[in-house]
């Protein structure tokens, strides 16, 4: 073997256990210890809030999975539900960590009765230190309130999305899934069976894969191939705690506005955790099926500011970029949709061979994918009417019609001011942009971009 395929063989062998290392730590063979329970979000927002005026006795008989819905599984049945069955183990912690509750015993109720009869039985059969007989049990604790409810939805695949790239070989890919939990709660009084309050929450559940991967010839004989990835899955029972959690802290607002239960100080009402409640529930209001706002980013019209690079495609061999600047407006015609207009001043040139200087005026439409988003993909196509420095000479030498399309993606600083960065390709109906007429095409001009756009908020 020579010199080289030795240092290549142990090259790859390098790469191959670096790689494996890699592998290990994002995948780690040790075991671990156990630790406490990961704590959520809405559990220390929950234990945040003012305390009460006196602890209310809820019992809580069965908080269950109602979905019905099974684990999703490729080429085969699974019986594995999708969510946990012991919610109502997690809706008793959460009552008790909020400290407005003090729940009792109920699901496991036949249980505890058989242990009191014991205790009775052997009670009866025995006496004190005195000789006196002992007496009963003290009578269990009843509760005022009856908490009902459950897990009523589990939705696979609400959104999922991914995107990728390869070239000779090389590429790399990523993928999303997003589930989504819905759990109701609601107190009804147990003096008249009333329902007292019904309260929702709901939670999304992300799943996320990244891979990338090489498969190339390093050597006629010899192919060279390597793989990595990553993969992210929400765990659904944290889902679980995080809105049943959310629904007991939106249980105990609710129902100090209601006049069910009292703060301990009444000015409480006016707290941090109470303003931070309503904050959510008015953001909530404005969102969407898929957790998507309804509003928009962006008014009825707007204007802005291009600047970027552009060159000519046509019959000379070695094009040259030159600069281009542009200004725009644009109408909304529906919420997707808006009308647009822009003027642009630059240049094109071939090395060797033409320089000029051109206008162009357009009319088009804009289509945004995500209009109520801060980050939206865009396409464009219009018409328009481009003049040269020869524009004296007439159509098809110094003034050219064209059809154009583009494309880009804007984001919003603000509800009022967003960036841009786009892609456009102008096809002239008339050759000899460059002054050449020759071809089965005519010349075109492709340019990019990047700029800053207002949206007055008046409109």
């Amino acid at each position: 073997m020579s010199t080289f395929n030795c240092r290549l063989t142990l090259a790859l062998l390098a790469a191959a256990v670096f790689a494996s290392g890699c592998a290990n730590y994002m995948a780690p063979l040790e075991t671990t210890a156990a630790h406490p329970g990961i704590e959520t979000r809405a559990g220390a927002e929950l234990r945040r809030l003012p305390p009460p005026e006196e602890k209310v006795v809820v019992a809580v008989y069965r908080f269950r999975d109602q979905t019905g819905q099974y684990k999703q599984a490729e080429n085969m049945a699974s019986w594995s539900t999708a969510v946990t069955q012991g919610s109502t183990s997690i809706l008793m912690r959460a009552l008790e960590e909020s400290g407005w509750f003090a729940p009792i015993e109920r699901e496991g109720l036949s249980n505890l009765l058989n242990e009191r009869q014991i205790i009775q039985s052997i009670r009866a059969q025995h006496t004190g230190p005195n000789g006196e007989p002992l007496g009963p049990l003290p009578p269990l604790l009843y509760a005022g309130v009856i908490l009902e409810g459950g897990i009523i939805g589990y939705d696979t695949n609400v959104i999922t999305g991914g995107a990728g790239v390869r070239y000779f070989g090389a590429g790399a890919a990523g993928q999303f899934r997003q589930d989504q939990v819905t759990v109701y709660l609601r107190a009804v009084s147990t003096q008249s069976g009333r329902v007292l309050k019904t309260v929702y929450s709901t939670k999304t559940i992300i799943s996320q894969k990244v891979d990338a991967g090489l498969f190339r010839y390093v050597d006629a004989n010899r192919l060279l191939e390597t793989e990595a990835g990553y993969t992210f899955n929400e765990p659904p029972v944290l889902a679980v705690t995080e809105a049943i959690e959310e629904s007991v802290k939106s249980l105990i607002i609710e129902g100090v506005r209601e006049n069910m239960w009292a703060l301990q100080n009444p000015n409480d009402a006016n707290s941090e955790a109470f303003a931070e409640y309503d904050a959510r529930v008015d953001e909530t209001a404005a969102l969407s099926y898929f957790g998507r706002p309804t509003g928009s980013y962006r008014s009825f019209a707007g204007v802005g500011v291009q600047m970027g690079t552009q060159r000519y495609q046509g019959n000379y061999r070695d094009p040259l970029m030159r600069p281009v600047g542009s200004l725009d407006a644009t109408v909304r015609v529906t919420d997707r949709l808006f009308g647009m207009i822009d003027a642009s001043v630059g240049g094109i040139a071939a090395r060797g061979g033409f320089s000029r200087v051109q206008g162009k005026f357009g009319l088009g439409m804009r289509y945004l994918w995500m209009p109520n988003e801060r980050f939206t993909p865009y396409v464009t196509a219009g018409v328009g009417l481009l003049v040269q420095n020869e524009w004296k000479q007439g159509f098809g030498n110094g003034m050219f019609t064209f059809v154009g399309a583009g494309g880009g993606v804007e984001y919003m600083l603000t509800p009022s001011v967003g960036i841009s960065l786009g892609y456009r390709f102008d096809y002239m109906l008339q050759d000899g942009l460059d002054g050449v007429q020759q071809g089965k095409l005519n010349d075109s001009v492709w340019g990019v971009q990047t700029g800053i756009t207002y949206y007055p908020r008046w409109w």
